[in-house]
């Protein structure tokens, strides 16, 4: 399979702390320039003490990157593939200094963050320019270009659809038809989804496609139709500043007065199950639930599912081929078709500081 002109795949994720003296330095990483006390970064790294001082992420991102591997090795590709963190070891630009050393002139970039915003797109664009600047300048650097988004590649969809239908199996009989579906992901700043995408609002519109999606694929595979909300998890921003809502947990309260007795929590926004779905789904939210008498399930994520490792090779076939002029059959599910492979200027605008980004249109490494 031709993969040129990429010499390696670069997958870059989100990072998370390995032991407990690693939590708060990773914090201060991650709130890096928002004036956080340590003291309250403490208390907020309390979920990760509890659980031994060390998030499942990397155990996790270890385990997709040999399937993944082993995936383009079956499929006849020789391709090395490098791992980067935005906020822990190993960092991603320690990545990037050595994809120098080794000679590699031009990568392909595999995000773990499926869909448009700053925080999910944006800024990884903005560290991928950071991460090359600072280990010898952008100017003979590899070339960095960020896969398109792939929340609706049926690579991602049929795992998550595959979850919620194992998950309703799961619920007691008598309660399993009449069962909500609760399509929960990451609650943002609402200003920072309407900024979201070329035109703005790309976040909820792009999880509301894909939980459309599924719920029909659900209803086709049951022979019932299911309610279903788009709900959210993690907020944590300044309690002054309007985040996108409802809470998963004000809304099984919510659910609870309407007499709703079962639900399937699908964290469609989360593509493994790190530390917002161990804790605020499998902990949190699944307490009020019990709380209020609520029959609930939370169905799991994509994560080393083969079909999505196999989304992976099929995104970069498809970019490489872009990138060679030659047209491709992009696979894809729902209204929205595929996102774009340059990120458009001042896509997912930075509501703080205009910094610098590869893998967009007006990237310094493009010449047009």
């Amino acid at each position: 399979m031709d993969v040129s002109p990429y010499d390696a795949l670069l997958f870059v994720s989100f990072g998370g702390p390995e032991r407990p003296e690693d939590v708060v330095p990773f914090l201060e990483n991650v709130t890096r320039g928002r004036g956080i006390p340590r003291e309250r970064l403490v208390e907020v790294g309390q979920h990760y003490f509890d659980r031994g001082g060390k998030s499942p992420i990397n155990d996790q991102n270890r385990a997709f990157l040999e399937a993944l591997r082993d995936d383009l090795a079956e499929n006849g590709i020789d391709l090395p593939v490098y791992w980067g963190n935005r906020n822990w070891e190993p960092y991603l630009s320690d990545t990037v200094a050595q994809m120098r050393a080794d000679g590699i002139k031009r990568a392909a970039v595999f995000a773990t963050s499926a869909y448009s915003s700053y925080s999910s797109c944006r800024q990884y664009r903005e560290n991928l320019f950071e991460a090359c600047d600072t280990t010898g300048g952008v100017e003979g650097a590899p070339v960095l270009d960020k896969l398109r988004h792939y929340y609706n590649h049926p690579g991602f969809v049929d795992p998550v659809v595959d979850g919620v239908l194992a998950s309703l199996e799961d619920l007691p009989e008598d309660e399993r038809d009449s069962a909500r579906i609760l399509f929960v992901t990451h609650s943002i700043p609402t200003s920072m989804n309407d900024n979201a995408g070329p035109e703005g609002n790309a976040y909820v519109a792009q999880h509301l496609d894909v939980a459309d999606v599924i719920a029909q694929r659900v209803a086709a595979e049951r022979g019932v139709t299911h309610e279903w909300d788009l709900v959210y998890c993690s907020r944590s921003g300044a309690p002054h500043i309007p985040w996108l809502e409802p809470d998963v947990n004000d809304h099984l309260e919510e659910l609870a007065e309407k007499h709703v007795r079962a639900v399937v929590m699908c964290p469609v926004g989360f593509v493994s199950d790190h530390m917002e779905v161990v804790y605020d789904l499998d902990t949190e939210a699944l307490a009020t639930a019990e709380k209020l008498g609520i029959e609930a399930r939370r169905s799991p994520t994509a994560g080393e599912d083969p079909r999505f490792v196999a989304a992976v090779r099929d995104l970069l076939l498809e970019r490489a081929a872009v990138e060679r002029g030659e047209s491709t059959e992009r696979a894809v599910v729902g209204a929205r078709g595929p996102g774009p492979d340059r990120c458009p200027a001042g896509c997912c605008f930075n509501q703080r500081s205009q910094l610098q980004t590869l893998s967009g249109e007006d990237s310094p490494q493009y010449s047009g």
